[in-house]
């Protein structure tokens, strides 16, 4: 099977798997396949820790869930050097941190320091504690959720942590339809968990295995997609889009009353990665306007920031953006 027949393998399983909730999928794979990190931001219920879970049963590599609260400390992430009487000498015991596939849930609810404890790990793949450094596997990924309802006992993540995530994904409740579609779904499974014994039921599972990815699957995954073709004309206009949020008065005076601070350079890196992951995942090898602009929400979303103003009047981030894109003209 080749790489891309697998993916498309993993995606079709996971569609399966969560009903209602296509961007959230295509995000996670276009995050894996980019080598950056997610953040999730939605209400309760809407299968966020049930998508990167599936996901992790499909690839080669461990996972773990760290559910942040406000007495989390640092070193129950990273882990901390532990004292061995028997031996006389300090020994590193690793933290959840040190796991293929991290779920950092609710990480608004931990204090900065403790977010911060990421930031190394997402950054550089690496974790120090006192003056040793260790390494975190190359397929590392953090999927961090917030919850946008209540904010009484949040820490609201600082910029620098912001960045650092490739894609913020908002999520929005499922259509009647899909909602439909969840209820069947969870109510066969229940079904299914009553009668594990029958041969009818040994069927099923086996006819829904979910598919495995390598860990060579996935660093091929992304070879492939550094390899997809873009054209100068399309490198201009990613640029372009990137210094309208840095000198908006040169495209439009609305843009120059919302925007505060424009988005950084990891937005362009991030636009260009996540736009090729775009294209290779639809089939082609060359990436269109339309990739770009599928994929600019969620690059600019948490790098945007909107003056006092626009946010008082009511102003969200994705509607500037989507004022952006009608100002700058595909090259």
């Amino acid at each position: 099977m080749s790489v891309r027949d697998a993916f498309q393998s993993l995606n079709n399983y996971l569609k399966s798997q969560i009903i209602g909730q296509e961007t959230l999928l295509s995000r996670l794979l276009i995050a894996l396949l980019a080598d950056g990190h997610l953040l999730v931001e939605g209400p309760p219920g809407l299968a966020k820790t049930k998508a990167i879970k599936s996901l992790a049963d499909c690839l080669e590599g461990d996972f773990q869930r760290i559910q942040f609260t406000p007495d989390l400390l640092p070193a129950d992430i990273t882990g901390t050097d532990i004292y061995r009487p028997e031996h006389n000498s300090f020994s590193f015991q690793h933290g959840p941190v040190f796991n293929h596939f991290i779920l950092a849930d609710e990480i608004n609810r931990a204090p900065a320091k403790v977010q911060a404890a990421l930031l190394e790990a997402m950054a550089e793949r690496q974790v120090t504690v006192g003056n040793t450094s260790y390494p975190l596997p190359p397929t590392f990924l953090v999927m961090a959720t917030q919850n946008p309802i209540e904010q009484e006992g949040t820490y609201p993540l600082p910029e620098a942590q912001l960045d650092r995530f490739l894609l913020h994904t908002s999520l929005n409740y499922p259509s009647a339809e899909a909602e439909l579609e969840i209820l069947r779904l969870i109510r066969d499974e229940q079904k299914n968990l009553l009668h594990t014994q029958t041969d009818e039921l040994s069927t099923q599972k086996t006819e829904n295995t979910p598919p495995t990815v390598t860990q060579a699957q996935i660093i091929a995954a992304r070879q492939n997609v550094l390899e997809i073709y873009m054209a100068e004309s399309i490198e201009h206009y990613i640029v372009h889009l990137v210094d309208a949020t840095r000198r908006p008065d040169q495209y439009s005076k609305d843009l120059a009353q919302w925007v505060e601070y424009g988005v950084s350079p990891r937005a362009t890196l991030a636009l260009d990665r996540c736009a090729r992951a775009h294209a290779w995942l639809a089939g082609r090898d060359f990436v269109t306007p339309e990739d770009v602009q599928v994929m600019v929400p969620d690059v600019f979303r948490h790098r945007l920031l909107l003056r006092y103003e626009a946010e008082a009047a009511g102003f969200t981030a994705d509607q500037v953006i989507s004022h952006l894109l009608q100002q700058v003209p595909v090259s």
